[in-house]
């Protein structure tokens, strides 16, 4: 491993401190998001839209886990308070649970739509 000199302070470190520095910073340039793709309501499976309907009219909705809270851990949606966030289900025809499609939501009424449970997002626009 190749050793770095500082020429003001006459300290050394080596190539892996350098290294654990970096990693150290990648994060918060990462946490700089490039903008989420966009979808407009009308491009929005017929499932998710009705289930953006219930979401406005604040329910009945299908499943019990509707309305829950969004932690974001996959840190994809933008940064928000813990709370901010509420996933809804969308209905796959076919499947005998869930599903992966979801529709999460902010406040006031911001939301995302996945078609596959959280690993992507797209804005909805109305």
């Amino acid at each position: 491993m190749r050793i770095f000199r500082s020429s003001s302070t006459g300290s050394a470190f080596s190539g892996w401190a350098f290294l654990l520095a970096l990693l150290l910073w990648l994060p918060q340039v990462q946490a700089v998001q490039a903008e989420l793709a966009v979808i407009a309501m009308a491009e929005l499976p017929a499932e998710a839209r009705v289930t953006l309907q219930a979401i406005k009219r604040g329910g009945p909705f299908v499943y019990e886990r509707d309305g829950v809270v969004f932690r974001n851990y996959e840190r994809i949606l933008p940064q928000q308070p813990r709370g901010y966030y509420r996933e809804y289900t969308v209905k796959t025809p076919g499947a005998r649970n869930r599903g992966a499609r979801r529709i999460v939501c902010g406040k006031p009424v911001e939301c995302y739509y996945s078609a596959d449970h959280y690993q992507t997002f797209k804005r909805i626009r109305e």
